[in-house]
């Protein structure tokens, strides 16, 4: 099955705020699938204010994906930042523009961290309990608000639509030691241990924490491919596998978004659970394809292939259909989840236009063995070379049944 842009300009009067295309003057609404979108202009220069009152803060981390846009955002709010990480990724990013720089090991050796006092701690994606654990335990009674980035893989029943803060969350499995185990292991039980995390922040700071549950996390920086893939491929044109139905629906936050709602939460002193998911308003796969090829010159076509027949080819969702997960049976609120708490507290989201421009001119710096990396789905995408396999797989298929 393919669609064509004609059927997606009819959905995007509606959601074009969310996309961010109806203010791109070089879109051109109602053409062909095969007409060629100018490029989408630069984002605008937003205005960041300074914040009424400047908070001393500590990020965890800072230097690999989400940190750098907090200590962005934090540093244009008037804000004194101090980083504290293993001075391995990116040494020296912030140099000049931080406050401090503590060297040091969640995994380790955290005494750098020993008497120094915050107003707010940032803490950055950690999966093992133990890293959580040593860090908030070294600065219990010289911080008065931590805040931890945990997951909505937190929960445990993904078939539930409209997951909220109150749905169950994953048990510890029985016989596991979270402080004893293998980090080597600690994909295999990420939801678990995301949820033991997060108690030992409760814990150590009863009363005083925030814990934000993102779903998937993008933009530039994303050296996981997992949005990236997307604009990557579709920039190259040609035709394009797309999974399932062009009406599933999907959900991700531009990580700068995430960034600047903690640092905001904090500048509140806001307590509490809350899901980080966006869009605003519900959004298709269609939609974000479409979305991202707007902001492309690409001449991309989209060839939609139903979960059975790529699930026949041993076409992963998430792994391979980069974002998309199968919206029935154990995933069918996976890209369904509720933001509706944030939201009410500011949580407010980029246009996908924005995202994806961003993250293909990011992607674009990168090296050349990087970027081929990306389109041959070295790390997470189906790769240009299983893709041609697959359509080609499809087109077979549909020709023996005298189907175009």
């Amino acid at each position: 099955m393919s669609t064509d842009r004609r059927t997606f300009v009819r959905t995007l009067t509606a959601a074009g705020g969310a996309l961010g295309l109806a203010g791109l003057p070089n879109v051109a609404f109602g053409a062909s699938s095969d007409a060629v979108v100018p490029a989408a202009p630069d984002a605008r220069v937003r205005t960041i204010e300074k914040a009424p009152v400047s908070l001393n803060i500590l990020i965890l981390g800072g230097t690999g994906f989400t940190g750098p846009e907090q200590v962005e955002y934090a540093i244009a709010r008037g804000h004194r930042v101090t980083l504290f990480n293993r001075n391995k990724t990116r040494p020296d990013f912030f140099r000049g523009k931080v406050a401090e720089e503590l060297v040091g090991d969640l995994n380790g050796d955290t005494s750098a961290l020993t008497g120094k006092k915050f107003d707010v701690v940032l803490d950055n994606p950690t999966t093992l309990p133990a890293w959580v654990r040593n860090a908030a335990r070294q600065l219990v009674g010289n911080v008065k608000h931590y805040i931890f980035i945990s997951t909505t893989s937190t929960y445990s029943d993904q078939s539930i639509i409209g997951l909220d803060e109150n749905s169950p969350v994953h048990p510890m499995p029985d016989g596991l030691d979270p402080y004893t185990l293998d980090p080597a292991d600690a994909t295999k039980y990420y939801g678990p241990l995301k949820v033991r995390a997060e108690q030992e922040v409760a814990k150590l700071y009863p009363g005083i924490h925030t814990i934000i549950r993102p779903c998937l996390i993008v933009g530039p920086l994303d050296r996981t491919d997992r949005f990236t893939w997307w604009p990557a491929r579709i920039d190259k044109g040609g035709e394009v596998l797309a999974p399932d139905h062009p009406d599933d629906p999907c959900q991700f936050i531009d990580s700068r978004d995430l960034a600047e709602f903690m640092v905001r939460m904090a500048e509140a002193r806001e307590f509490g659970l809350y899901n980080a998911i966006g869009p605003a308003h519900p959004m298709t796969v269609g939609e974000m394809l479409h979305g991202v090829k707007a902001v492309t010159t690409s001449g991309a076509q989209f060839t939609w292939v139903p979960w059975d027949f790529l699930q026949s080819q041993n076409v992963r969702p998430w792994r391979d259909m980069t974002v998309w997960q199968p919206p029935y049976g154990k995933t069918a609120g996976y890209q369904r989840r509720n933001s509706a708490k944030a939201i009410a507290k500011g949580l407010t989201f980029r246009p996908l236009a924005v995202t994806a421009k961003e993250t293909l001119d990011w992607q674009k710096t990168r090296p050349a063995k990087e970027q081929q990396a990306t389109l041959n789905g070295e790390i997470n995408g189906i790769g240009l070379a299983r893709e041609a396999e697959v359509l080609a797989a499809w087109h077979a298929k549909q020709k023996a049944e005298g189907k175009k």
